[in-house]
């Protein structure tokens, strides 16, 4: 009989694009029967720590939460090589004087929001240092304080910068294809900075497996994620078709952007280069106070 495990991950475009083959069974399951488990992931997130789902999306972020139960698959990584979250305003704004506004987030275990803080922190030590005499002083101190960054669900975040509920927001997913077109301003984009921070990829999302299943299990998982990531690539248009039920009302071609955006290369296999960038995000979180001091990052390939 099939080994039944759980697979969560988000209901968006690009995540269904990339379990196209499993969830059509177009693709070798290598004897594992996965149930597709579509929960946002701020909500996977916040199982990961209670190690509810066997195989499961989360933010990067959130792996320093979890690390004790969940190593990352090098299969199925979302990121952002030289674009990513961005902060949105509705006036145009510095990056200085946006960061004494309150910031709206989609998720205080979000990549986003941890990239939104290191950028913050590094912008308040060069505003610090004595070269910048007439800098415009920024009033948080890390870790920042949480009443600056009210959390919202993603969707809603665009609507509440409109409306004027928050001055600023954090935006991921299509957001950052369509703010523009809503008559938002782009203040930063988060994986251009970290790009010019590191000339690596911004670590976004991540799947990740549980470590007490058997090494043989982990591994059968992960071939069989990346023959689905494969194959939807393989079969573009027809992954595509599936993914638009996803696509929250996006144009097929604004659809088709983002998930070439978030289904590449990196997601197929992290690589090297990909896994670098994720320990030194996590690194850099946890000497800026954000986050655990963590010991070794752990993959399956």
């Amino acid at each position: 009989m099939p080994l039944k495990m759980q697979l969560g991950h988000s209901p968006d475009s690009d995540d269904a694009f990339m379990f196209y083959g499993l969830a059509k069974n177009l693709v070798d399951s290598e004897g594992l029967e996965f149930e597709h488990i579509l929960r946002d992931i701020q909500t996977l997130n916040e199982w990961s720590k209670e190690g509810k789902l066997e195989c499961t999306a989360i933010s990067v972020h959130a792996y320093a939460y979890v690390h004790d139960r969940y190593a990352i698959l090098s299969h199925g990584a979302s990121m952002g090589d030289g674009y990513g979250p961005m902060i949105v305003t509705k006036t145009p704004m510095t990056p200085q004087e946006v960061a004494q506004k309150r910031i709206a987030i989609p998720g205080k275990m979000t990549s986003a929001y941890l990239a939104l803080q290191l950028f913050l922190a590094d912008l308040n030590t060069e505003q610090s240092t004595p070269n910048t005499q007439h800098a415009m002083p920024i009033t948080h101190h890390s870790p920042l304080t949480t009443h600056q960054f009210p959390v919202l669900p993603f969707d809603k975040i665009q609507d509440a910068v409109h409306s004027g509920e928050v001055e600023a927001g954090l935006i991921i997913h299509e957001g950052q294809l369509t703010h523009k077109a809503e008559g938002l301003h782009t203040v930063l984009d988060l994986g251009d900075w970290w790009k010019g921070e590191t000339g690596l990829p911004l670590p976004l999302g991540v799947n990740a497996i549980r470590k007490d299943l058997p090494k043989d299990v982990q591994e059968r998982a992960s071939r069989a994620l990346k023959r689905s990531i494969v194959y939807g690539l393989e079969h573009r248009q027809a992954a595509l078709g599936h993914a638009m039920q996803f696509a929250r009302d996006m144009e097929l071609k604004t659809a088709d952007t983002f998930v070439g955006m978030y289904v590449n290369n990196w997601t197929i296999d992290l690589g090297e280069p990909g896994k670098q960038s994720i320990r030194l995000f996590l690194k850099r979180g946890s000497e800026a106070g954000l986050i655990p001091i963590l010991g070794e990052v752990e993959f399956v390939d």
